[in-house]
């Protein structure tokens, strides 16, 4: 599958830094788990805990415009991605899996669907380009990622150091800025950062089997420190009021109301997803409010300080005791690693109360 067309469908100044080879690994292996079942051979639906635990190489960050980029890596892993409802699997391939995180300089706050491009080079000669695809980890969190050779025409690759090359791409059309966000992340970004790729860098990335593998749950995020994780907003720190949180496919729909952004007798309608567990956002969906009377209004992808990503509309003003009904016309788009890849597609329509 080409990477360009899944992250168009989806959206439908250079400071260098050399890479240090710090080795982090995820949380302690720790789980937040629900109730017990499921196993590594009957999956429950909805997220559960992945079969492994593993550590990464990290490599460094850099500035890009105005964004700041971490770049690390593991190893290679397998994959799914989205079209739609349905999912294709990646199969584990070349030496390393190549993954970055991108987050805006001024407020901190990852800025999901940018795009990434990366391109690997040696003694100044590529070795390797390729679009990141936006993904969903449990332990990485929105991140992007791609699997990449470190070989020239199919021979061994050379220990050594290299030069990731990585663009960032501007914020797409289709989400809307507001607050102090708009009119900004419209340009892309260029950025490069030197990396390493040893017999030591290997060594350090390990991986061990999980006995919770298949259970309800999911491995806690990574806390690496400078480097933000993309969750929603906590609800009580949302502004307005929130009406509910109704759990569709083990997408936490937080739908809430305010008149701050809305002019008379109107509301600003809006929906904050995030995943079961962790709160990680969900990026790249589609939803429809449904209003008592028949009343179908498109909520628009946006990005926001304060609301974070989300998806809203201006709405004339709602009744108390008004059923909205929300129907997810389009899933979240973002690939996703294992635990996540039963989650978060079918997502049956959910009701709240004003």
């Amino acid at each position: 599958m080409n990477r360009r067309r899944v992250l168009q469908a989806v959206a439908a100044g250079t400071t260098v830094l050399a890479g240090c080879s710090a080795t982090e690994p995820d949380s302690a292996g720790a789980t937040a788990t629900s109730d017990a079942g499921g196993s590594a051979t009957e999956l429950p639906a909805g997220i559960y805990v992945q079969s492994f635990r593993e550590s990464m190489s990290m490599q460094g960050t850099v500035d890009a415009g105005p964004y700041r980029v971490a770049f690390m890596y593991a190893s290679p892993h397998a994959f799914w991605t989205m079209n739609g409802r349905e999912r294709s699997k990646t199969p584990k391939s070349g030496e390393i899996h190549a993954m970055a995180s991108v987050w805006d300089r001024e407020s901190g706050r990852v800025i999901p669907e940018t795009g990434l491009t990366l391109t690997i080079r040696r003694d100044g000669e590529l070795v390797s380009e390729e679009v990141l695809y936006p993904m969903l980890s449990q332990t990485m969190g929105y991140h992007y990622g791609a699997n990449f050779s470190l070989s020239r025409s199919g021979s061994t690759p050379a220990d050594g150091q290299y030069v990731a090359g990585i663009t960032v791409g501007a914020v797409p059309d289709g989400v809307e800025l507001t607050g102090s966000y708009e009119g900004r992340f419209h340009e892309p970004a260029t950025a490069e950062l030197g990396f390493s790729f040893t017999e030591r860098d290997r060594e350090q990335i390990r991986s061990e089997s999980l006995d919770q593998a298949g259970d309800p749950g999911a491995l806690r995020l990574m806390q690496r420190e400078g480097i933000p994780q993309a969750t929603a907003p906590a609800t009580d720190a949302l502004p307005g009021t929130v009406f509910g949180e109704p759990n569709s496919d083990d997408a936490i729909l937080a739908v809430g109301a305010t008149d701050d952004r809305a002019d008379g007798d109107s509301s600003y309608l809006y929906v904050s997803p995030r995943t079961r567990y962790h709160g990680t956002v969900l990026p790249a969906m589609a939803l429809t409010a449904e209003r008592e009377g028949g009343e179908s209004v498109s909520l628009s992808r946006t990005l926001d300080p304060v609301l974070g990503y989300h998806y809203g509309a201006t709405v004339s003003t709602l009744n108390e005791n008004e059923r909205l009904r929300f129907v997810t016309d389009v899933p979240p788009q973002p690939a996703r690693h294992e635990g996540y890849e039963r989650a978060f597609r079918q997502m049956p329509p959910v009701t709240v109360t004003v």
